[in-house]
């Protein structure tokens, strides 16, 4: 499958760039009705159980889990999951949505018959429907995503809810995408520090094609590593081998790839690129080269090179403290540690750069300047520009100057979006940006209201000043809008190895 969907999505997209809440946890959030309070309880315990064997015992390799992915109560939570997605009601090939599922056959009778299908070995996934949608910036390139049926996702979020405790266990700290309790802005914030700790040389690269290219029998192996439940390893390797059915109607396997769009599939990815997370972070462990400031700076002084990753789904910068031949070889020693799970560099967005020229990540651009005034030089965060034009063309989008849209649906429609993408990008230097984009949206509503109206100038006048000539805020049906300079700009506090994940209480 390619990129995008639910899965690792490109994280500077137009109005909510991914990452910009909390990444899902072990259960929804907010479950439909069906859920019952016990039924999640259950399920967070049981996680919790399973993440603290998984952490005592490194070495474990867990067996009986089946009947976990089976539990009622597993199945509950994971239909939860299922209906609180945005793709709830989009079908798979079956044409079945959640609102089908629930006024048709209803909730207890599906999941009773999908349990069913499980213990007997009935249950076989269905192929995944091929959905291609253009991907931002107007290049004209499409993402292709697959859809699976309803049925087909609540297996992967059950399977999910018992098999992400068990490898959160084993994950990095230097990972931040699509897992539990993380934020894109932690892998910015993590960015940030070590540039300011000599950490001047970047390797900014990324995957190409990662998800049409995991290796099945490699990533089964790094699975096979901590499961040992084969009803459960051939549960995962059906969904590998599921098949698409494209938008023509031609039915295609799947030999290579994780089927994007699965719930699962974000943890799959996750534990393909593990390899490269414990071969670049191993030296900061425990008795490594690099697990003390003084065993870096040895290194440096024998001019070694000290480094840090930072990774956010299939996206990852290399910060390195030390020179540009450094960062070269580190990269062909990567390329070395991804070729066996069948990855392979982009080589048009792989790019080798000094943090003093920049570069864009997770819709950020991370610079060293100097600052005004001064002769120091300092890290600083801002905003790139792919979001702000992918942002604007929103704002025009709904304030087209013959729009026939109520006034009041377009000032909320504003306001979500606006306020969305400015709380994901609050903690960079973000002020003029929001100052900038509040005046754009402002004259872009009062153009659409002078064509609509055959207003002139003075007649907006009228509609939106006090006598005193004080402007007021532009309303419509007790909707106003609201300015996004009002959300408070602040630094994003790094958080490094201190991010609990949601089965280990945070230390006292």
């Amino acid at each position: 499958m390619g990129k995008g969907g639910s899965g690792f999505e490109k994280k500077e997209d137009a109005a909510m760039p991914k990452g910009a809440p909390l990444d899902g946890g072990a259960v929804p959030e907010q479950p439909p009705p069906e859920v019952s309070v016990g039924s999640l309880r259950k399920v967070s315990e049981m996680q919790a159980k399973l993440h603290r064997w998984a952490v005592a015992d490194p070495g474990r390799r867990f067996d009986d889990l089946f009947n976990f992915v089976c539990d009622p109560a597993t199945l509950l939570a994971a239909f939860g999951r299922v209906a609180g997605n945005r793709g709830a009601r989009t079908p798979g090939i079956d044409g079945l949505t959640v609102a089908d599922v629930e006024e048709i056959v209803g909730v207890q009778g599906f999941l009773d018959d999908l349990r069913a299908d499980l213990k007997t070995g009935l249950f076989r996934p269905l192929p995944v429907r091929e959905r291609l949608i253009p991907k931002p910036g107007g290049t004209g390139k499409v993402r292709r995503l697959g859809i699976p049926v309803i049925a087909d996702r609540v297996v992967q979020a059950a399977l999910k809810l018992v098999l992400e405790p068990i490898f959160e266990a084993d994950f990095e700290p230097v990972s931040y995408g699509f897992r539990p309790r993380r934020r894109a802005q932690d892998a910015i914030a993590e960015i940030h520090h070590f540039g300011t700790k000599g950490y001047q040389w970047v390797l900014d690269a990324d995957i190409e094609a990662c998800f049409d290219r995991i290796d099945h029998v490699a990533l089964m192996d790094k699975v096979r590593s901590r499961i040992k439940d084969k009803r459960v390893l051939a549960l995962v390797k059906s969904f590998l081998k599921a098949g698409l059915l494209t938008e023509l109607g031609e039915h295609e396997d799947t030999h290579t790839g994780t089927p994007q769009g699965g719930i699962l599939s974000p943890l799959l990815a996750n534990i393909a690129l593990s390899v490269l997370d414990e071969h670049l972070h191993g030296p900061w462990k425990p008795d490594g080269t690099m697990s003390t400031e003084y065993r870096r700076a040895r290194r440096r002084a024998q001019q070694l090179p000290t480094w840090r990753m930072v990774r956010y789904a299939d996206d990852f910068v290399v910060m390195v403290h030390g020179t540009r031949r450094h960062v070269e070889a580190l990269r062909e020693e990567i390329a070395q540690v991804l070729a066996p799970m069948g990855l392979q560099f982009s080589a048009a967005k792989t790019q080798v750069v000094h943090l003093s020229d920049g570069f864009d990540f997770l819709g950020f651009r991370i610079q060293r300047r100097r600052k005004r005034g001064t002769n120091k030089h300092y890290v600083y965060t801002f905003i790139g520009q792919r979001p702000i034009r992918s942002l604007k063309a929103k704002i025009r989008a709904l304030t087209h100057r013959t729009s026939q849209q109520e006034l009041g649906f377009v000032l909320a429609r504003l306001n979500q979006v606006m306020h969305g993408w400015a709380n994901y990008f609050k903690y960079a230097v973000a002020k003029n940006i929001f100052g900038m984009l509040d005046n754009f949206t402002w004259w872009r509503i009062i153009r659409m209201l002078r064509v609509r109206h055959h207003w002139r100038w003075n007649d907006i006048r009228r509609r939106f000043t006090d006598p005193t000539g004080r402007w007021h805020p532009i309303t419509a049906d007790e909707i106003k809008l609201r300015r996004i300079a009002a959300i408070r700009v602040s630094r994003y506090r790094y958080r490094g190895n201190k991010i609990p994940t949601p089965w280990v209480q945070p230390a006292v």
